[in-house]
């Protein structure tokens, strides 16, 4: 008697911006790996899903945006990628979607595919941080998906307390601790003395993000420069942005560099004495490099005002979160000035206790978010 023909699974992945991108690939590899390739992924992603393997529908261009002034005139290319990216999945019916992250496009999909037709299955990979700020939506999305992967250990019950459930896997910015290397060909490729001052500048991945960051960042790198007169910085960007990040450093006050590979992003890391960094996934990531930062963050002033009645957590920056105190100093909007990131940034560079301290509580946070354990994805 023939045995049945074994039905290759298939999966659906679905990203709106860089970050997300990053993780997609991490998962798609991790799929192939565990299933020897006998896997059929579709969706939607960036370069580095791309390198996976996927043919995405769409760029993500339409989607990577944030801030009102950005987000409100591209709603109708945003609103169209919506129906298209669901439109596929009626379609072609995957065994399962995954919506990973960007939760202003990807849980539009979620809900529209239930709405349309209910037996297919969606989870959500990197939930919105629910539990910041208006938790009753941790409701709302048990309607839409089947389930959460939580990057976070206290989400697990937090989900599953709204009746969604939901299984701590770790954070998947871990894996990539192997790939923080290469600082020292970074310094000689770029003709940066090994015992020369090296700071590491992360205005963001989002056009608005550098549009409001990077001048403050500039100021603060001028300040710095007054007490370390040899330093040097490099800017890690990406492809989309690296032109908006070029007119924004035109007339930076040291010597600097501006890289938009990936491998490159991960040396200049290695390579840096310090980083000065908007939040957002990259902390994270210079956290398993083991560069000391600093974090700042501004938006505009309306997406502010929204935002801030609707808060309620004391930090940004997710090692503080993990650590419920803030062991890496962050300047959030009205204090996210150049003269508060200076007197920050300074300690890290010229203090070895402070550098220690700081790295000593990094580590401390990278082991409860699953350092050590199986990898995330």
């Amino acid at each position: 008697m023939s045995s049945p023909i074994r039905k290759t699974p298939s999966l659906m992945l679905v990203v709106g911006e860089p970050s997300g991108d990053q993780l997609g690939a991490q998962l798609m590899a991790a799929l192939k790996r565990e299933t020897g390739g006998d896997i059929c992924i579709t969706g939607v992603g960036g370069t580095a899903m791309a390198a996976e393997g996927l043919q995405s529908l769409f760029s993500l261009d339409a989607t990577s945006v944030m801030g009102l002034r950005e987000v409100v005139p591209g709603i109708p290319a945003i609103l169209r990628n919506v129906r298209a990216a669901s439109d596929f999945a009626l379609k072609t019916r995957p065994d399962l979607v995954v919506l990973i992250d960007s939760p202003d496009f990807t849980h539009r999909i979620a809900r529209r595919l239930k709405k349309l037709d209910p037996t297919i299955r969606t989870i959500n990979y990197v939930a919105p941080q629910v539990w910041a700020s208006r938790s009753y939506r941790a409701k709302h999305m048990a309607k839409y998906f089947d389930a959460v992967l939580a990057l976070l250990p206290f989400e697990t019950p937090f989900f599953e307390k709204h009746g969604l459930p939901a299984r701590f896997v770790g954070h998947p910015v871990l894996e990539r601790s192997v790939r923080m290397t290469g600082g020292d060909a970074f310094r000689e490729r770029h003709g940066i003395a090994n015992d020369r001052p090296l700071l590491a500048v992360l205005p963001g991945s989002r056009r608005n993000e550098i549009r409001f960051i990077l001048p403050i960042f500039k100021e603060a790198v001028r300040l710095l420069a007054r007490d370390i007169p040899d330093l040097f910085c490099v800017v890690p960007t990406i492809p989309h942005v690296v032109e908006k990040v070029r007119e924004g450093v035109a007339d930076w006050p040291t010597p600097i560099v501006v890289v938009d590979r990936e491998a490159d992003k991960y040396a200049a890391f290695d390579a840096a004495d310090v980083a000065l960094a908007a939040s957002g996934t990259v902390t994270t990531e210079l956290a398993l490099a083991h560069t000391p930062m600093v974090v700042g963050y501004k938006v505009g002033g309306l997406t502010y005002a929204l935002s801030k009645p609707l808060m309620n957590i004391r930090f940004i920056t997710l090692i503080n979160l993990i650590l419920d105190r803030e062991a890496i100093p962050e300047f959030l909007q009205g204090i996210c000035t150049p003269e508060n990131l200076h007197a920050a940034l300074l300690p890290l560079f010229v203090d070895k206790d402070a550098r220690a301290k700081q790295l000593g509580d990094v580590g401390q946070a990278l082991k409860l978010l699953g350092e050590g354990d199986e990898a995330p994805s």
